[in-house]
Formats: structure tokens, C-alpha cells, sequence
């Protein structure tokens, strides 16, 4: 299997973290092998700060995706919609098993030179 590094914003880091935020949403799959999801916390912060496995991947359309996540999507509608502007199909990855590192880690803590745009693949 595959891990995948995520540029997360740290306000929703933190909400996955509390736990208010059970959903991670992109535009685009992930490869079928991907089974853990390694969050990255984007600047200020620009630390790893611990990783979950993907539960489930729901991909449908937009509304369809909302209505199956939005009582634990972190996220408000319109900040959905917005994302998703000009989309018709949208991804959502239901985390669980949730592992906050004691010690948040650096990119070059685990061979990663910058941070990824949006993900990158990791080698397991």
C-alpha cells in the first residue's frame, strides 16, 4: 500500500484534529493503492503533524458528496461550493484511526525537499 503527503490548511488541520473535520476533499482521485493520507500542515505552521487511514473514498457529484458529509465535513456549504466551483464530480476521504505525532515532523524529516502543491505520493 501507499501513503500520500496532503497540504492542509492549518485551520482544518486542526478541525480533523478536534475531530470536527471527518472528511478530506479534492478535486481528484487518488490512486487505488493509497491507504494512508500524511497531514501536512501549510504555513504558517509547515510541519507534518501526524497521519490517518482512508476509511472510505466517496466520489459523486457535488451535492450528492455534500449531502452524504456534511454533518462532519468541517466545512461551511458555501466554502464547499466554492471549492467545487466549475466541478461536477467531487472526492471526499473519510479519515479514521487518526495518529497525532508527539513531535511534529519536517519535509526533510521524510525525504521531501518542498511542499507539495496540493499531494504528492509517498514510498511506503
Amino acid at each position: 500500500m501507499c501513503k500520500m503527503l496532503l497540504s492542509i490548511n492549518p485551520e482544518f488541520v486542526t478541525k480533523i484534529i478536534n475531530g470536527d473535520k471527518q472528511y478530506e476533499f479534492r478535486k481528484f482521485r487518488c490512486r487505488d493503492d493509497v491507504d494512508r493520507i500524511v497531514i501536512y500542515a501549510t504555513a504558517p505552521m509547515k510541519v507534518i503533524v501526524g497521519e490517518a487511514e482512508i476509511d472510505t473514498i466517496i466520489e459523486d457529484d457535488v451535492l450528492n458528496v455534500w449531502e452524504k458529509t456534511k454533518d462532519s465535513a468541517g466545512v461551511s456549504y458555501p466554502f464547499f461550493r466554492q471549492y467545487y466551483k466549475g466541478k461536477s464530480c467531487a472526492y471526499a476521504y473519510k479519515l479514521k484511526n487518526l495518529i497525532i505525532y508527539d513531535k511534529p515532523q519536517t519535509l526533510s524529516d521524510i525525504g521531501v525537499s518542498c511542499a507539495p502543491q496540493s499531494f504528492r505520493y509517498l514510498p511506503t
